[in-house]
C-alpha cells in the first residue's frame, strides 16, 4: 500500500522556488533545501527528483505565475500606453523598496545556467518568447482601438521591450540611480506611439 505524501506539494515547492530565487542554484544545498520546505532528502527525491529537476520544477512554476501577473497587469487598463507606463513603473518601485533585490528568478537562471546549460537556455528563452507574445498582443490591442497608430510593428516593438525589462531587471540588482532609469524607460516607452 503506497504512502500518501504528508506534506503540501504546492507549499513545499514553493519554499524552494524562494530559496533558489534568493540564493541561486549553485549556492542552494540540499539540506538549505530540506530545511527551508520542511522534508526530508527522500521526499524531495521521491516527489521532484535530483537537485536540478526541483529547481526546473521551481523555474517553471515561477514563470507560469509571473507570465500570468504580467498578463493580468497589462489587461488591467483601457490604455496601452498607460498599461506599459505603469507596468515599468511598478517593477522600478519594487526593486527600489527592497533592501535587497532578488531580480527576476528566470532571469537570475538565464546568468546563472543557461550559458552552459541547453535546458535552462531553452527554458529561459521560452519564457522570454512568451512574455514577447504577450506585449505583442497587448500593443496589437491598442493598434485596434486606435490608441497606437496603424502599421506599427507590434512585434519589434514588444521584442524591444523584452529586452528593456530584461536589461532593467540585471542592471537593478547595482540600485542604480532612479533618474537614469526613469529616463531610460521613458524613451524606450515613446516606441509606442
Amino acid at each position: 500500500m503506497a504512502r500518501t505524501r504528508e506534506f503540501d506539494e504546492e507549499k513545499v515547492l514553493e519554499a524552494a522556488m524562494q530559496l533558489f530565487w534568493e540564493k541561486g542554484y549553485e549556492a542552494t544545498s540540499l539540506s538549505d533545501l530540506t530545511a527551508r520546505m520542511g522534508i526530508q532528502r527522500p521526499s524531495i527525491y521521491s516527489t521532484f527528483g535530483d537537485k536540478k529537476e526541483l529547481f526546473e520544477a521551481a523555474l517553471r512554476r515561477y514563470t507560469t505565475s509571473r507570465a500570468a501577473d504580467i498578463r493580468a497587469r497589462l489587461q488591467g487598463h483601457t490604455s496601452v500606453k498607460q498599461a506599459f507606463a505603469i507596468f515599468f513603473e511598478e517593477v522600478i518601485a519594487a526593486e527600489y523598496t527592497k533592501d535587497i533585490s532578488n531580480g527576476c528568478f528566470c532571469i537570475n537562471t538565464m546568468v546563472e545556467l543557461a550559458p552552459h546549460d541547453e535546458r535552462f537556455e531553452i527554458l529561459t528563452r521560452e519564457h522570454q518568447l512568451y512574455l514577447a507574445v504577450i506585449f505583442q498582443e497587448t500593443i496589437e490591442r491598442g493598434i485596434r482601438s486606435g490608441e497606437l497608430e496603424e502599421g506599427t510593428d507590434a512585434k519589434s516593438i514588444a521584442q524591444a521591450l523584452i529586452v528593456a525589462l530584461i536589461g532593467l531587471t540585471v542592471m537593478m540588482k547595482s540600485q542604480p540611480q532612479k533618474s537614469f532609469i526613469d529616463n531610460a524607460i521613458a524613451t524606450t516607452l515613446t516606441l509606442l506611439k
